[in-house]
């Protein structure tokens, strides 16, 4: 099917659904420049993601995923929203979609316009620390700071707790009320389009099939096959800004 054929069929999914929701993965942020995690070129072909746990235990640890993290600063920080983050955003805007639910820490869909209390992330959000122990949030230019002037990430400056970027790391438990709400708005949803992730991560990925099983159409644009093609209505492995562009014009329903 070609991307236009795709992108005509999407419309009209949207055009008749009553109620629709939207997952994102690293796929919809490669135009912007980020690299995806499991590619080829991703970013962990030559390191592997520290797991939380070693990440509390050790200083060592910590050191080298803030050395990571401050390497790749400067694209993150240079991305801007892609034609897929801004179709999103406007399919939000005009009533057809309901939320998006991320597994990306970007903070592109933010960026793209979209309100914090229409966007659930599952894996937090890389543009900002916290506290482990007290919750408190920290700015990471101040972080940056501290670590390239003595090469140790300082600790909290409220309780002296461990300081980590807000998001969620393998081995750490996921955001509770962030699963609830992603869970309730699969269920609500009549129409469930994926849109860059590779459904490989669980518990996240598991969202696609509780609607599907729940009665919603199914969605998946990602350039790679994932193991979910097989129960979409809809599949194409094509470029996500090539397919979801098209739909900038679309209409509030009625």
């Amino acid at each position: 099917m070609t991307v236009k054929n795709i992108a005509a069929k999407i419309r009209e999914m949207i055009e008749t659904s009553r109620q629709c929701a939207i997952f994102t993965g690293a796929g919809i942020s490669t135009e912007s420049g980020i690299p995806d995690f499991r590619s080829p070129t991703g970013l962990w072909k030559n390191n592997m993601p520290i797991d939380f746990r070693d990440f509390v235990a050790s200083e060592e640890a910590r050191v080298e995923a803030w050395r990571r993290k401050f390497a790749l600063e400067d694209k993150f920080l240079a991305a801007r929203p892609t034609r897929g983050h801004k179709a999103v955003a406007h399919l939000i805007e005009i009533g057809r979609a309901t939320c998006v639910i991320t597994q990306n820490i970007d903070n592109l869909h933010q960026a793209s316009g979209i309100d914090d209390n229409q966007i659930i992330e599952l894996h937090g959000n890389g543009t900002y620390a916290t506290c482990l122990t007290c919750h408190r949030r920290h700015e990471m230019q101040w972080i940056g700071e501290v670590f390239k002037a003595s090469g140790l990430p300082p600790d909290c400056t409220h309780c002296g707790g461990i300081v980590k970027s807000a998001t969620i790391s393998f081995g750490q438990s996921m955001p509770e009320q962030k699963m609830r709400e992603a869970e309730a708005a699969s269920l609500a949803c009549d129409l469930f389009i994926v849109l860059g992730s590779s459904l490989v991560v669980y518990p996240a990925a598991g969202f696609p099939i509780i609607a599907k099983r729940n009665g919603a159409g199914l969605v998946i644009i990602n350039q790679e096959e994932t193991e979910l093609d097989t129960i979409a209505d809809l599949v194409g492995h094509n470029d996500i800004g090539d397919v979801m562009a098209p739909l900038m014009d679309l209409q509030a329903g009625s």
